[in-house]
């Protein structure tokens, strides 16, 4: 094994690094490298610094890495990997370290056995020379060979040769880089984010332990120079660690943490195939929605592929042939679907193998066919082990695919009465339904608001050429767990359909969407928050490619009305409010009445001159509790003009997130959902 590693080690020198072709487009042409210039371009610059470092770890090299967030918004990123090479390179006639930090295409991740890596997360080996072309300042230190050594960047150009600083007995590399304002109109990191992508990676690789430290409001002074990691200094910030030995098994139980287990024992599979290495974990929940998360040599893919195509053909496979060896199933015609089969299911696939190929540049989709054949064969195999050796598991799955199989076909029934003849195609739109004239999508609008009263005022209130208005009656159904045939059998959520006229289901278009803002306009209130989270529950299960395109907004109402004498302001929150009120030298107590229509004196201040008139300016504050209490011509100023009002657009950054949260508010399990209220209680803005 001692052999083995140090003959790996020797492959990776200067020779391993292969060049392609120069670094000049990257500044030129930046989407083209990380995919935006906003702010999830920003991350993307962690991220490939990042995967370099995992790439080390899944090579066997490395098993701590650690992401500091320091003042300025700079990033530095360590891990005790073998170091990048720094002897001279035979093709460049540099140093093989600034090579790989200055030449686009250059890295250990091409050239087959002879490269340093045998499976990497990174395609096209562009990740060091992108970031630091990026950046306006970027050094990397490398510990390597019993030596320390060290070169320095301006946007992507070296300042000098790589220079050895000193002897070291350490091995590893400290990338530090300043993303350069000139590329970002915003640089701002959020710690969330970094810390859910981190999580997953850390799920992704055994045994490997990621710190992550937010230093940016860090008062003292950090050494970044002669410390290689920053959490060993023991510096008082917001840290977290992850490490996991349980791989993919861990990932299970944590996507189902407020869910109710169907069975026992989380299948898991581990296992090398050809070149083609199949790490698989699956549980069934007790949901009617599925969750299959698929990796490719890390990278995750929102569109799965070809590995994900294995799989679902071997778990069909499996469970019919295990319900008809036991007699379940006894007619080809009651065979399992696929849909059957993954009704509840949390599944996540990821494969590792060299010579990846993806479709198209964001690798949302793995399209190396040889991943489907290994997939197939080494999850069909193990899954049918599990389900012969572990008979009460299988029993219950099998129960709940019966069950799903049966709710199909009842549904199918109530699904075609509704669907069939383009019931949904906005042949017949809703009566409450008041259209706007406009038949260009593009600048349609449709206002769902609360009640006959805000309809009534946003009906009188809108322009009527783009905007349309649904006034929705009540609390919508919550449709966590209810059944397409159910949703459609209630009044208000038909009405949404056939509004939007993309169908739902399996004969959802988006391309038939009759408006391209769907604006929620709920009261700011407690029922207004909880129509708001139904009404979004529903996009995000039935309609979440709409809101993937950016249709979807809140709007956002003001909360006061301050009359000055013939002045009117808006204010849309307490805090507006709040320093108006002490601009004007009035106190929040000095209204305790005025909510209620009184007027109140503001005097000047004692200070003043005696013989100075006093100067008496009249307020008078109204509340908004919903948009019923606003006249058409306030609702219009506010809330509906599109030169004035403002709206929040809803994205879905982290699909598996959202649905985690989903599923803890609107789920059927109780505990879960009364912690996280009474975790959380102390942000709430209660409005009693």
């Amino acid at each position: 094994m001692a052999k083995e590693k140090e003959k790996k080690e020797k492959a990776y020198g200067a020779e391993a690094i292969t060049v392609l072709e120069g670094l000049e487009p990257v500044r030129k042409r930046p989407g083209m490298y990380i995919g935006s210039t906003g702010v999830e371009g920003l991350h993307h610059l962690i991220w490939e610094i990042f995967d370099n470092s995992r790439d080390e770890a899944m090579g066997g090299f490395c098993d701590r890495i650690e992401v500091a967030l320091l003042p300025g918004n700079r990033v530095r990123i360590v891990d005790n990997g073998r170091g990048i090479p720094v002897e001279i390179h035979k093709t460049t006639k540099v140093s093989a370290l600034e090579t790989v930090m200055t030449t686009l295409h250059a890295g250990g991740k091409f050239g087959g056995e002879g490269s340093g890596y045998k499976v990497s997360g990174g395609l096209h080996g562009v990740g060091a020379s992108v970031v630091n072309a990026l950046s306006q300042y970027a050094k990397v230190t490398v510990h390597r060979d019993g030596g320390e050594h060290m070169q320095e960047y301006v946007r992507g150009k070296a300042k000098a040769k790589v220079k050895k600083i000193g002897a070291s007995k350490l091995s590893g590399t400290i990338v530090l880089f300043d993303p350069d304002p000139e590329i970002f109109s915003e640089i701002k990191f959020n710690w969330n984010a970094i810390v859910q992508h981190l999580r997953q990676q850390a799920y992704l690789v055994k045994g490997l332990e990621i710190n992550i430290l937010d230093l940016r409001e860090y008062a003292g002074r950090i050494d970044t120079d002669d410390t290689f990691y920053l959490r060993d200094m023991g510096h008082q910030c917001i840290s977290t660690s992850f490490y996991f030995e349980g791989g993919l098994y861990s990932l299970i139980k944590f996507h189902n943490k407020f869910q109710t287990p169907i069975h026992r024992d989380i299948f898991y599979i581990d296992k090398q195939e050809g070149s083609v290495s199949v790490e698989i974990a699956l549980q069934y929940v007790d949901d009617i929605t599925s969750r299959e998360i698929a990796f490719a040599n890390n990278t995750y893919n929102s569109e799965g592929g070809m590995h994900v195509t294995g799989f679902r053909t071997a778990l069909t496979r499996c469970l019919n042939d295990y319900a008809k060896k036991n007699g379940i199933v006894k007619d080809s015609d009651e065979s399992y679907t696929g849909d059957d089969v993954r009704e509840g299911l949390t599944a996540v696939i990821s494969i590792k193998m060299p010579e990846i190929q993806f479709e198209g540049q964001t690798k949302a989709k793995l399209g190396s066919v040889e991943a489907r054949s290994a997939t197939e064969k080494v999850f069909g195999d193990a899954f049918s082990a599990f389900l012969e050796e572990h008979p009460d598991d299988a029993r219950a799955i099998i129960q709940k695919v019966v069950l799903a199989m049966k709710a199909r076909k009842a549904a199918k029934a109530a699904k075609d009465s509704v669907l069939r003849k383009g019931a949904l195609e906005g042949l017949t739109l809703p009566g409450k339904l008041a259209d706007c004239q406009s038949r260009n999508a593009e600048e349609s609008e449709l206002f769902i608001v609360e009640g006959d009263s805000a309809g009534g005022s946003s009906k009188q209130g809108r322009d009527r050429r783009t905007q349309a208005i649904l006034p929705l009656k009540g609390k919508i159904l919550n449709v966590e767990r209810a059944r397409l045939d159910k949703m459609l059998a209630s009044n208000e959520v038909k009405a949404l359909v056939i509004a939007l006229g993309t169908a739902i289901g399996d004969t959802f278009d988006i391309s038939k969407l009759r408006y391209h803002k769907i604006i929620i306009a709920t009261d700011a209130d407690v029922d207004g928050a909880h129509i708001r989270t139904l009404l979004l529950t529903l996009f995000y299960r039935y309609f979440r490619a709409v809101i993937e395109a950016g249709h979807i907004f809140i709007a956002q109402p003001p909360l006061y009305r301050v009359k000055k004498g013939k002045e009117t302001l808006y204010f849309y929150t307490e805090q507006e409010k709040e320093t108006y009120l002490k601009k004007e030298g009035v106190s929040s107590e000095e209204l305790e009445g005025e909510m209620e229509g009184e007027e109140v004196q503001e005097e000047t201040k004692e200070e003043e001159e005696a013989t100075a008139k006093k100067k008496v300016a009249k307020l008078h504050i109204q509340r908004y509790k919903g948009l019923g209490e606003m006249n058409p011509e306030e609702l219009w100023e506010t809330t509906m003009d599109p030169a004035q009002r403002i709206l929040k657009k809803v994205n879905v950054d982290d699909a598996a997130e959202a649905d985690k949260i989903f599923d803890l508010l609107m789920g059927s399990d109780v505990a879960p959902r009364k912690s996280f209220i009474q975790s959380n209680a102390r942000l709430a803005n209660l409005d009693i």
